[in-house]
């Protein structure tokens, strides 16, 4: 007999194993993922969730795949959180600290709670990355922010209304874009594509069955 824990989706009990995440204890409960379920494996942010364990007062951030089942487990899933993406032309704003303020300016609200980062999934200083973005440092966000999936834990407890992930894409994107130093041997590549250097190779995989196509997939060479 499967060592089974009580845990509540949508306020009703459900008795699961207790080695099954909080996604594949929905499944076995007899949900279905259509929404807030995408890789699986803790990449891509969709299945965001906040739980509370009975008798304890502490509400809790996790991703569904990620996160084992508890006995008493009060769950609650968040498949969308509304952020507020502002929208910008890449090739019209230059890295300067006024470009977080006008994009942006609900970060100067910030309040130094630090909900953020204790909701944060990733364990990442989201409060210090904001802090960086505040003064302008936008390379030190980028790379303070590089790790984040885009969950929306944070802006769920923010109490400055600030969408902390979308900020840090912002530091990235004009980190990538006009700080960091240019990777000649990418240009190169780009170039032979935009050349037709490699329109053969990739018509051959194309043509390839799925089988082979996956098994040169799972033996690639890659970089450590």
């Amino acid at each position: 007999m499967e060592n089974m824990v009580n845990v509540y989706f949508s306020g009703k009990r459900y008795s699961v194993p207790a080695d099954l995440t909080i996604m594949t204890a929905m499944e076995y409960a007899g949900y279905t993922w259509k929404r807030g379920c995408g890789c699986r494996h803790g990449f891509c942010g969709a299945c965001a969730t906040v739980y509370r364990i009975k008798g304890k007062n502490e509400l809790k951030t996790c991703l569904a795949c990620q996160t084992q089942v508890e006995e008493g487990m009060y769950v609650a899933s968040i498949p969308f959180f509304p952020t507020d993406k502002r929208t910008y032309e890449i090739e019209d704003i230059k890295p300067t600290q006024q470009i977080m303020m006008e994009l942006y300016p609900e970060i100067y609200s910030c309040i130094g709670c630090n909900a953020c980062t204790k909701a944060c999934t990733q364990d990442l200083n989201v409060m210090q990355y904001i802090a960086y973005a505040q003064r302008g440092e936008f390379e030190k966000c980028a790379e303070e922010s590089f790790d984040c999936i885009g969950c929306g834990c944070c802006t769920v407890r923010c109490p400055a209304g600030i969408s902390h992930p979308h900020v840090g894409v912002l530091a990235r994107r004009l980190t990538g874009k006009y700080i960091a130093p240019k990777t000649e041997h990418l240009a190169n590549r780009v170039d032979e594509i935009n050349k037709g250097e490699y329109d053969g190779l990739i018509e051959q995989i194309m043509q390839k069955p799925i089988t082979e196509m996956q098994e040169l997939y799972n033996t690639r060479e890659i970089e450590k």
